[in-house]
Protein backbone atom coordinates (compact mmCIF):
# COMPACT_ATOMS: atom_id res chain seq x y z
CA UNK A 1 0.00 0.00 0.00
CA UNK A 2 1.72 3.21 -1.07
CA UNK A 3 0.90 6.15 1.85
CA UNK A 4 0.14 9.66 0.08
CA UNK A 5 1.62 12.53 2.62
CA UNK A 6 1.14 15.86 1.84
CA UNK A 7 2.78 19.21 3.58
CA UNK A 8 3.31 17.48 6.87
CA UNK A 9 4.90 14.32 8.66
CA UNK A 10 3.18 11.17 8.04
CA UNK A 11 -0.22 10.64 10.37
CA UNK A 12 0.93 7.74 13.20
CA UNK A 13 -0.69 4.46 12.47
CA UNK A 14 0.06 0.70 13.33
CA UNK A 15 3.44 0.30 11.52
CA UNK A 16 3.21 -3.89 11.60
CA UNK A 17 -0.41 -3.51 9.57
CA UNK A 18 0.96 -1.00 7.17
CA UNK A 19 4.07 -3.07 6.26
CA UNK A 20 1.50 -6.27 5.75
CA UNK A 21 -0.64 -4.00 3.49
CA UNK A 22 2.50 -2.53 1.37
CA UNK A 23 3.35 -6.74 0.84
CA UNK A 24 -0.17 -7.43 0.04
CA UNK A 25 -0.78 -4.36 -2.80
CA UNK A 26 2.88 -5.95 -4.00
CA UNK A 27 0.91 -8.88 -4.22
CA UNK A 28 -2.34 -8.60 -5.60
CA UNK A 29 -1.77 -5.26 -7.98
CA UNK A 30 -3.43 -2.79 -5.32
CA UNK A 31 -2.52 0.96 -5.34
CA UNK A 32 -3.69 5.00 -3.90
CA UNK A 33 -5.73 6.34 -6.37
CA UNK A 34 -5.51 10.11 -6.11
CA UNK A 35 -9.34 11.10 -5.70
CA UNK A 36 -11.34 13.75 -5.59
CA UNK A 37 -11.50 13.99 -2.01
CA UNK A 38 -7.72 13.96 -1.80
CA UNK A 39 -7.29 16.64 -4.29
CA UNK A 40 -9.24 19.24 -2.33
CA UNK A 41 -7.06 18.19 0.48
CA UNK A 42 -4.08 19.10 -1.34
CA UNK A 43 -5.79 22.30 -2.00
CA UNK A 44 -6.17 23.20 1.14
CA UNK A 45 -2.46 22.32 2.44
CA UNK A 46 -3.78 19.29 4.51
CA UNK A 47 -1.47 16.50 5.31
CA UNK A 48 -3.22 12.96 4.92
CA UNK A 49 -2.58 9.74 4.17
CA UNK A 50 -4.18 7.23 1.45
CA UNK A 51 -5.03 3.67 2.52
CA UNK A 52 -5.76 1.39 0.25
CA UNK A 53 -7.77 -2.12 1.13
CA UNK A 54 -8.76 -5.21 -0.90
CA UNK A 55 -12.89 -4.67 -1.30
CA UNK A 56 -15.16 -7.24 -0.67
CA UNK A 57 -18.05 -6.26 -2.12
CA UNK A 58 -19.93 -8.58 0.62
CA UNK A 59 -18.99 -7.09 3.04
CA UNK A 60 -18.50 -3.23 3.09
CA UNK A 61 -18.69 -2.96 6.51
CA UNK A 62 -16.80 -0.18 8.65
CA UNK A 63 -15.81 -2.84 10.66
CA UNK A 64 -14.42 -4.81 7.91
CA UNK A 65 -12.44 -1.51 6.79
CA UNK A 66 -11.40 -0.74 10.10
CA UNK A 67 -9.46 -4.15 10.09
CA UNK A 68 -8.29 -3.74 6.67
CA UNK A 69 -6.17 -0.24 7.32
CA UNK A 70 -5.50 -1.28 10.80
CA UNK A 71 -7.55 1.09 12.76
CA UNK A 72 -9.74 0.87 15.55
CA UNK A 73 -13.56 0.68 14.90
CA UNK A 74 -14.22 3.74 16.82
CA UNK A 75 -11.44 5.83 14.81
CA UNK A 76 -13.12 4.59 11.26
CA UNK A 77 -15.59 6.95 10.41
CA UNK A 78 -18.56 6.44 7.62
CA UNK A 79 -20.56 8.74 5.90
CA UNK A 80 -24.42 8.42 5.66
CA UNK A 81 -26.52 10.52 3.15
CA UNK A 82 -30.28 11.63 4.61
CA UNK A 83 -32.68 14.03 4.01
CA UNK A 84 -34.74 16.65 6.03
CA UNK A 85 -38.48 17.86 6.02
CA UNK A 86 -37.18 21.26 5.99
CA UNK A 87 -33.45 21.24 4.63
CA UNK A 88 -32.98 18.77 2.17
CA UNK A 89 -29.93 16.54 2.12
CA UNK A 90 -27.62 16.61 4.71
CA UNK A 91 -24.44 14.20 5.23
CA UNK A 92 -24.07 12.46 8.61
CA UNK A 93 -20.32 11.49 10.04
CA UNK A 94 -20.16 8.90 12.41
CA UNK A 95 -18.11 6.11 14.24
CA UNK A 96 -18.33 2.78 12.90
CA UNK A 97 -19.15 1.16 15.86
CA UNK A 98 -22.15 3.32 16.23
CA UNK A 99 -25.53 4.31 14.66
CA UNK A 100 -26.77 7.37 13.60
CA UNK A 101 -29.51 8.79 15.80
CA UNK A 102 -32.32 10.39 13.27
CA UNK A 103 -33.91 12.38 16.56
CA UNK A 104 -30.54 14.06 16.91
CA UNK A 105 -29.41 14.40 13.41
CA UNK A 106 -33.05 16.21 12.98
CA UNK A 107 -32.17 18.43 15.98
CA UNK A 108 -28.70 19.67 14.41
CA UNK A 109 -30.06 20.67 11.58
CA UNK A 110 -33.41 21.94 11.99
CA UNK A 111 -35.69 19.36 10.57
CA UNK A 112 -38.69 18.13 12.02
CA UNK A 113 -38.31 14.85 11.03
CA UNK A 114 -34.92 13.07 8.45
CA UNK A 115 -34.29 9.77 7.26
CA UNK A 116 -31.57 8.42 5.58
CA UNK A 117 -31.94 8.05 1.62
CA UNK A 118 -32.81 5.13 -0.52
CA UNK A 119 -29.74 3.48 -1.59
CA UNK A 120 -30.61 3.81 -4.92
CA UNK A 121 -30.32 7.76 -4.61
CA UNK A 122 -26.97 7.69 -2.89
CA UNK A 123 -24.97 7.59 -5.86
CA UNK A 124 -27.14 10.45 -8.03
CA UNK A 125 -26.92 12.62 -5.14
CA UNK A 126 -23.50 12.43 -3.91
CA UNK A 127 -21.70 10.78 -7.19
CA UNK A 128 -20.10 8.02 -4.99
CA UNK A 129 -21.52 4.63 -4.43
CA UNK A 130 -22.00 2.65 -1.20
CA UNK A 131 -18.80 1.85 0.75
CA UNK A 132 -17.58 5.10 -1.05
CA UNK A 133 -19.59 7.73 -0.14
CA UNK A 134 -17.24 10.74 1.38
CA UNK A 135 -18.33 14.40 2.61
CA UNK A 136 -15.61 15.58 0.30
CA UNK A 137 -15.88 16.15 -3.04
CA UNK A 138 -19.77 15.47 -3.70
CA UNK A 139 -21.55 16.47 -6.54
CA UNK A 140 -23.33 19.03 -4.19
CA UNK A 141 -22.30 21.10 -1.17
CA UNK A 142 -24.50 19.78 1.08
CA UNK A 143 -23.83 20.44 4.70
CA UNK A 144 -22.19 18.07 6.85
CA UNK A 145 -22.63 16.90 10.65
CA UNK A 146 -20.10 15.24 12.23
CA UNK A 147 -20.61 13.34 15.68
CA UNK A 148 -18.59 15.01 18.33
CA UNK A 149 -16.85 11.63 18.79
CA UNK A 150 -14.29 12.47 16.28
CA UNK A 151 -12.69 15.48 18.65
CA UNK A 152 -11.25 12.34 20.62
CA UNK A 153 -9.02 10.95 18.27
CA UNK A 154 -5.59 12.48 17.00
CA UNK A 155 -6.46 10.66 13.60
CA UNK A 156 -9.60 9.55 12.24
CA UNK A 157 -10.48 7.54 9.02
CA UNK A 158 -12.89 8.37 6.17
CA UNK A 159 -13.51 7.17 2.82
CA UNK A 160 -11.53 8.65 0.17
CA UNK A 161 -14.14 8.66 -2.81
CA UNK A 162 -13.71 5.07 -3.59
CA UNK A 163 -14.25 1.60 -2.51
CA UNK A 164 -11.03 0.19 -1.21
CA UNK A 165 -9.20 3.10 -0.11
CA UNK A 166 -8.98 5.22 2.99
CA UNK A 167 -7.82 9.31 4.01
CA UNK A 168 -6.17 9.31 7.24
CA UNK A 169 -6.38 12.32 8.90
CA UNK A 170 -6.43 14.76 12.13
CA UNK A 171 -10.03 15.63 12.61
CA UNK A 172 -10.09 18.92 12.98
CA UNK A 173 -8.06 19.04 9.71
CA UNK A 174 -11.31 16.94 8.25
CA UNK A 175 -13.88 19.32 9.94
CA UNK A 176 -12.02 22.16 8.48
CA UNK A 177 -12.13 20.46 5.12
CA UNK A 178 -15.85 19.62 5.01
CA UNK A 179 -17.03 22.72 6.71
CA UNK A 180 -18.93 20.90 9.35
CA UNK A 181 -20.87 21.39 12.57
CA UNK A 182 -19.80 18.74 15.36
CA UNK A 183 -23.24 17.43 17.62
CA UNK A 184 -23.88 14.24 19.24
CA UNK A 185 -25.64 12.32 16.59
CA UNK A 186 -24.23 8.39 16.96
CA UNK A 187 -25.80 6.15 19.99
CA UNK A 188 -23.69 3.26 20.72
CA UNK A 189 -25.12 -0.45 17.85
CA UNK A 190 -27.98 -2.31 19.23
CA UNK A 191 -26.62 -5.57 20.04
Amino acid sequence: MDVTVRGKPALPGPAPALRKARRMRHNVGLRAVKTNAARILDGLGIAYELRDYEVDPDDLSAATVARKVGLPLEQVYKTLCARGDKHGVVLAVIPGDAELDLKALARATGDRSIDLVALKEVQPLTGYVRGGVSALGCKKDYPVVVDELIELFDVVSVSAGVRGTQIFLHPKDYLRATRATLHAISRPLAS
